[in-house]
């Protein structure tokens, strides 16, 4: 028996074993050292490659070199530790060649989270030196072959919902398959394009060959995800997507659209929000699995499960607004919000809005659909003796917006640009169309203070650049007044079913984009449309709304 530096060969019974192991020594893989070329010196070798996380390296000392490096790569990769902890104990060489000896392995993630496991191993001196018998339950007690252990994240139950204002559910998580496309498991990827497009016609016929083409072209050689489907829609299908080369079904969750017609650019910021959720209230575990057994839970922690998202959003409003975006052949995006709080209670764009990445956050010109604001501004900033700036602000115009759940946080914030304030020289977000809309509303029933628009009960919207504040009649009153008339007698007079309307209606030249904010029925409507004749499409999407509303 060799403990420390001493040789003393026994022959292996289990009493003098026994008192073997009570008078060893534990050894850290980073601490005293034994032989240079005994079982101790070749345990910590082992252990020092699993503290790297090498574990071609730690395979190298092992009996079973390639077995061993997948067994650990998988266990290491699924562990994704931040940091190993690996000490040796109790080494102890037999005079039949053999040795035995323990580990504890620590297994450390961020927030303080660890795994601590003690396993049993033996060494055997072969020709070529002493090697780490290779056996699974090395990683883990009772590991079998194949098996791994796996850190995983956990979400509480149930999850949150997101809610309309009515309280209804208006998003919720639902088991989704995502249908993937691989270019480099198929040898002809023209083939499996349109084989796929076949496969999904039956439930996605937007999705032709075409379309994935595109999706694959922007991928330079990455697999892409050609549609993700419900469970329900995978039963329409008349084929399986997985039997074309190249193609998987990935089975996830994502937070949906209760309502199968509703379609809205919110879902990204409402997602984001939710996920915010979902994630302060996640927990670990840390399982062992293997092919055929049901994964066994060693360890870990879950919080509690996490609220509803309260929204503003109206799902009769996301409705109508959804069939006005459609009403035009080029991009438009349209927006309601209540006059009186600024709430967002819907947002709406067609195919070529989606396709063109407007969005909720970026600033466009305002061209000429601001010139009665201002010259407004300009006449009372200069009878009162204020800045121009100052009064654009108060009216959510020189202001910039961040709304949880609506504004996306990796979206670009280009800000409000002005120069003079000449018609041409400003750009505004959509979310500054309507703080606009709703602090004009607010001073017609006597509330003379702007608010920033807001999709989340409770959550306060961030407002940079500038401060929202009191308003003065003398400068609400010129500006609904030309409201009024362009409704009456300019722009806007063709439209209908619209009583007591008052709009701003303006392009920024021949190729727009052109611009519609309407003040009617305590709701303030923002339509933006781009391209040719932009303000005419503007005008035909308010149309189509006060149609159908």
């Amino acid at each position: 028996m060799k403990i420390v530096t001493m040789k003393i060969w026994v022959r292996r019974a289990p009493a003098v074993a026994c008192a073997a192991v009570a008078c060893g020594v534990a050894l850290s893989s980073c601490g005293i050292s034994l032989a240079d070329n005994g079982a101790g010196a070749v345990a910590r070798q082992f252990a020092a490659a699993l503290e790297r996380q090498d574990a071609s390296a730690a395979a190298a000392f092992t009996t079973a070199p390639g077995q061993a490096g997948d067994a650990l790569t998988s266990t290491l990769q699924a562990m994704h530790p931040e940091k190993v902890d690996v000490a040796v104990h109790r080494p102890v060489e037999y005079s039949d060649g053999t040795a035995s000896f323990s580990l504890t392995t620590t297994y450390s993630w961020p927030e303080g989270r660890t795994f601590e496991t003690t396993s049993n191993g033996t060494a055997r001196h072969l020709s070529s030196g002493w090697k780490v018998s290779w056996e699974p339950s090395i990683i883990y007690p009772g590991l079998p072959v194949g098996g791994q252990l796996r850190q995983i994240r956990t979400d509480a139950t149930p999850s949150p919902s997101v809610r309309s204002r009515s309280g209804k559910t208006f998003m919720y998580l639902q088991p989704v398959n995502e249908i993937v496309l691989d270019p480099t498991r198929t040898t002809d990827v023209g083939r499996s394009t349109r084989a796929l497009a076949r496969s999904l016609a039956p439930i996605a016929p937007l999705i032709t060959s075409d379309v994935i083409a595109a999706k694959l072209s922007k991928s330079e050689g990455r697999a892409i995800t050609a549609v993700t489907l419900r469970d329900s829609d995978m039963e329409v299908l008349t084929s399986s997507p997985s039997a074309v080369p190249g193609v998987t079904v990935r089975k996830a969750g994502k937070l949906v659209m209760a309502d199968r017609r509703l379609m809205s650019p919110l879902e990204t910021g409402l997602t984001n929000y939710w996920q915010a959720i979902r994630d302060a209230t996640s927990g670990w575990q840390v399982q062992m699995t293997a092919p055929g057994l049901v994964p066994r839970k060693l360890t870990g922690a879950q919080g509690p499960a996490g609220p509803n998202v309260r929204t503003t959003v109206d799902q009769g409003m996301q409705l109508t607004l959804g069939d006005a975006a459609v009403e035009v052949g080029q991009p438009a995006t349209i927006l309601a919000f209540d006059a009186g709080t600024g709430a967002v209670l819907g947002m709406a764009q067609n195919s070529y809005a989606v396709d063109r990445g407007i969005n909720i956050d970026d600033a466009y010109p305002a061209g000429s659909t601001l010139t009665p604001v201002f010259s407004t501004v300009e006449r009372v900033a200069n009878e009162q003796k204020q800045s121009s700036a100052e009064l654009l602000d108060r009216l959510g115009l020189g202001v910039q917006f961040t709304v949880p759940g609506a504004s996306a946080p990796t979206a670009k914030r280009p800000g409000v640009q002005t120069v003079d304030f000449r018609p041409g020289d400003l750009n505004v977000s959509m979310l500054n169309m309507g703080a606009l809309g709703v602090a004009l509303s607010r001073s017609v029933s006597g509330t003379m203070s702007s608010v920033a628009p807001y999709v989340i009960d409770g959550v306060p919207t961030k407002v940079a650049g500038g401060s929202l504040g009191e308003l003065d009649r003398s400068m609400t009153a010129p500006i609904l007044k030309a409201m009024s008339a362009t409704a009456k007698n300019g722009d806007a007079s063709d439209l209908t079913r619209a009583p007591g309307l008052r709009a701003l209606v303006g392009t920024n030249g021949p190729q727009g984009p052109g611009w519609f904010v309407g003040l009617q029925d305590r709701k303030v409507i923002v339509v933006y449309c781009e391209g040719e004749k932009s303000g005419t499409a503007a005008l035909q999407v308010a149309q189509k709304y006060f149609r159908i509303r």
